[in-house]
């Protein structure tokens, strides 16, 4: 048997998504019926799977040890992390160039949010003995070799917060890039439409909708050229997976480096590797509704500006 008293960060959730974080070897058949029999219980009492847990609620589940295994949260010992900003509910830091943000099929397991867990832990600002089921988490997303700003979420309130920001694109993301040519006008808005192929792990761009596909919309500004290289400043109305990397390439500007999106011919003689790419600054605009975060409305965070900007821009 096992008892969680719930706490501020697992405040809010449906019972089901709770067990299942905080028993992530429990398969989700057993779950359902432990419900249903009542061998799991909220409050001593009969629940639903949907039932929504307040702070300080007592969870019980009545089985066996094997299936209430909790996951291990081992701090690793992995470089630091290069923060930005802080303070108690965020954390913004600079990912750099080849580390991946989360855990992918190379199995390695130095990733961004394991270097921030570590880091956290080792602060006391997070304890995995102490929680439940809420760990520190990206609100977003960043290609292994771009880099550039992260934003993280110290509590599950944060999360909630900052992820429903971003949704409503209050949350405005600058990039630098490095693209082949020179984009006409030198200054535009770009509207096509993105449909990601999971298998492929690409995405696609058409110029008229077709079916599975969303709307991207890009702001591009070219800041310098030399010969037939441009470094461009570019702002996203949209947030689709690699929506610079697939639009630029669209309308006939690859970016610089990239072996996906580019041409064989143009990765070779670029003689990069990894698109040139950075996440430079992020502003807030929350307009008055960022809730426990509106502290941060009208702000805006920067990181230097990568090597091969500043390179471009001495020639």
């Amino acid at each position: 048997m096992k008892e969680l008293v719930i706490g501020r960060n697992d405040a809010g959730q449906r019972l089901d998504k709770f067990i299942s974080k905080a028993f992530p070897f429990m398969p989700q058949s057993m779950l359902y019926r432990a419900i249903r029999t009542k061998h799991i219980k909220l409050n001593g009492k009969r629940c639903e799977p949907s039932a929504r847990l307040s702070e300080g609620d007592t969870v019980t589940v009545f089985l066996n040890d094997d299936v209430l295994t909790r996951k291990e949260r081992r701090v690793a010992d992995l470089p630091p992390v290069d923060i930005v900003y802080r303070d108690e509910n965020v954390l913004l830091v600079n990912k750099p160039v080849g580390l991946s943000v989360h855990d992918d099929e190379s199995g390695d397991p130095d990733t961004l949010i394991a270097r921030v867990i570590k880091m956290l832990a080792v602060s006391g600002e997070y304890s995995p003995d102490a929680e439940n089921s809420f760990v520190p988490a990206l609100c977003n997303r960043i290609d292994r070799n771009t880099c550039g700003i992260v934003i993280v979420a110290k509590n599950a309130e944060a999360l909630r917060i900052m992820n429903r920001m971003i949704a409503e694109r209050r949350v405005k993301k600058r990039y630098l890039c490095l693209v082949h040519g020179v984009p006409e006008p030198r200054s535009a808005t770009l509207k096509a439409f993105i449909r990601k192929d999971e298998e492929k792990k690409r995405s696609f761009v058409t110029d008229e909708p077709v079916k599975g596909a969303l709307t991207m919309i890009t702001k591009y500004e070219v800041l310098k050229t030399d010969g037939d290289i441009s470094l461009l400043s570019v702002d996203l109305m949209t947030g689709r997976t690699h929506q610079i990397r697939a639009h630029m390439a669209h309308v006939g500007h690859p970016l610089v480096g990239d072996g996906k999106y580019g041409s064989n011919a143009l990765y070779r003689k670029s003689g990069r590797r990894g698109q040139a790419l950075c996440a430079v600054s992020v502003e807030f605009d929350f307009g008055g509704e960022g809730e426990a975060l509106e502290y941060l409305d009208g702000k805006r965070f920067s990181v230097p500006e990568p090597d091969f900007a500043r390179e471009i821009r001495r020639r």
